[in-house]
């Protein structure tokens, strides 16, 4: 088995310390994978990272088990985006994903694009997918089309169709429609006409999805899938992207005395986490690496309905007004929890402050599999295993940092992080819960924080300063490098165009896209699951 190769950019940034550390590992028996996303989670969120926070005793007991990863990074700090990278190994930028795609997409993460879940069906893995998609769902852009043999779950955010208990969000949202009568008045924020739809493979089971036993049926159907693959002799791949802690919440019902409404979602959130544990540890401890991750920092206009950010506050940004948080390039945005478990392979009770992101997930599991990264693309992650195993603790020195919805061009780097130094080229733009957004602002040259000594990004480095002089030239060098490597690379392009009939809809002769109500409810009738092709 090779090492992994990396872009030409990330290769002179390295110290020769690393790349002597860059040894592939070699096992007897490849191991089993569960990647668990949590979606818009703060760092925060977790008691392990925040001691405030008494709702995750299940995820805190991985922690102290596995290792944690305190300098770890989403690729991008929204949806689409996030998974595009985390599946493909490269930035939106190569993967032609920058920003969301909508409910009546007919694209989705570019065909010539090859998945993790590609790779490791080819080296004999099975592949499962349990949760929120987003990458596509029309035609071949469905999961099952891009390497996965089985898939359950929402094919995008569960806030984008109505359902019958719309749960918790800002702005409220109302139930969906159950007689065809008089139009009713849309609601910012909401889908209104169209039911959310639930998938297995490529059936629409029901429509609208009851969202209060998601959990559960996540649960379930990650307990069948993991049965089926450990039943065929084969080792698999699950990839569990959660609903939890996107809106609307769901807590369940009735809440515990005492707990609002996102402290009782987490801690459905960690319950699900600690079920999915109990299923790999069923399979013989060590025989299943599991890593549980965050697609992107708290959706902060949500307000109390949004995650904790622990120390990452982006200070310099909430003083001008507006978010700094999801869709933002301060480390609220995108610096997520991260704890890999892996008994007998991954140090228990570890702390690692190596530098991190998602895009490490797609070449690090590839080379622990003994397979081989697709060819004629280049990466933007790296095969971390030996910082996984203990073995060093240094990652990236140069990471990138796209804009995902605030200020700026969208996908565009517009923030770069050089070992502590943090540049930012444009900041503003992204909605806080008191509905400021912040003026967009270009900084050139580039506003620059050192993060050891302020972690909440409160004061920027006086350009007049040594230390700024010092390390400016480093990081127009990198900035320079990394974008002459994008244009230099196989570049894909993503299809955004629209059309009604790529709704997802199992009855259009009924209100709502209906197929499967309520127990007893006279205005639906059971119907068949519809096949969406």
């Amino acid at each position: 088995m090779g090492t992994p190769p990396l872009s030409p950019w990330a290769v002179l940034l390295l110290s020769p310390l690393l790349v002597g550390l860059w040894a592939p590992c070699v096992l007897s028996r490849p191991p089993n994978f569960i990647i668990i996303l949590a979606d818009d989670v703060g760092w925060g969120d977790l008691g392990a990272n925040w001691a405030e926070t008494k709702e995750t005793p299940h995820l805190d007991q991985l922690a102290a088990e596995g290792t944690r990863f305190v300098d770890f990074h989403s690729a991008a700090s929204t949806c689409s985006p996030s998974r595009a990278s985390l599946l493909t190994g490269r930035l939106g930028l190569r993967n032609g994903v920058t920003h969301n795609f909508g409910i009546a997409s007919l694209g989705g993460l570019p065909l010539n694009e090859t998945t993790l879940a590609e790779v490791l069906r080819d080296a004999g893995y099975s592949t499962g997918a349990i949760g929120k998609w987003h990458l596509g769902h029309h035609g071949r852009h469905h999961p099952t089309s891009r390497g996965f043999d089985f898939y359950f779950g929402i094919p995008y955010s569960h806030d984008m169709g109505c359902t019958d208990s719309p749960g918790y969000n800002v702005p409220p949202c109302p139930p969906c429609p159950r007689r065809g009568t008089a139009a009713r008045v849309a609601r910012k924020d909401c889908y209104t006409e169209v039911a959310l739809p639930l998938f297995e493979n490529v059936t629409i089971v029901q429509q609208p999805v009851e969202l209060h036993s998601l959990a559960r049926r996540y649960a379930e159907e990650a307990a069948r899938f993991i049965q089926r693959a450990s039943d065929s002799g084969r080792p698999f791949f699950l990839y569990l992207a959660l609903a939890h802690m996107h809106v609307p919440l769901t807590p369940p019902l009735p809440p515990a005395p005492g707990t609002d409404t996102y402290g009782a979602s987490l801690g459905e959130m960690d319950a699900l986490v600690g079920r999915v544990k109990e299923l790999a540890d069923s399979l013989g401890r060590g025989s299943t690496l599991l890593w549980f991750t965050g697609d992107n920092g708290p959706w902060a206009q949500k307000c109390e309905l949004a995650g904790r950010l622990g120390p990452f506050m982006g200070a310099w940004q909430r003083q001008r007004g507006g978010s700094s948080a999801k869709q933002t390039t301060w480390e609220g945005g995108h610096r997520v929890p991260a704890l890999v478990y892996w008994p007998g392979h991954v140090p228990a009770g570890r702390t690692s402050h190596a530098l991190l992101s998602v895009l490490d997930i797609f070449p690090t599991l590839v080379a622990l599999a003994g397979a081989a990264l697709p060819p004629s693309r280049r990466f933007d992650g790296l095969d971390v295993s030996p910082v996984l195993l203990g073995r060093a603790d240094v990652g990236h020195k140069v990471l990138l940092h796209p804009n995902s919805g605030a200020g700026g061009k969208v996908g565009a780097v517009e923030a770069l992080r050089l070992a502590q130094y943090k540049a930012f080229y444009t900041t503003g733009g992204a909605m806080a819960c008191d509905g400021s957004t912040g003026p967009e602002e270009r900084h050139h040259p580039p506003l620059i924080f050192n993060l050891d000594r302020d972690i909440q990004e409160q004061q920027p480095l006086d350009v007049a300063s040594r230390e700024y002089q010092a390390v400016l030239p480093a990081i127009s060098r990198a900035y320079t490098r990394a974008l002459q490597d994008i244009a230099a690379d196989n570049v894909s392009v993503a299809d955004y165009s629209q059309d009604p009939a790529a709704i997802p809809c199992c009855n259009v002769q009924h209100v709502g896209c209906r197929c499967h109500g309520a127990p007893g409810d006279p205005h639906v009738e059971e119907r068949t699951p519809w096949l969406c092709l």
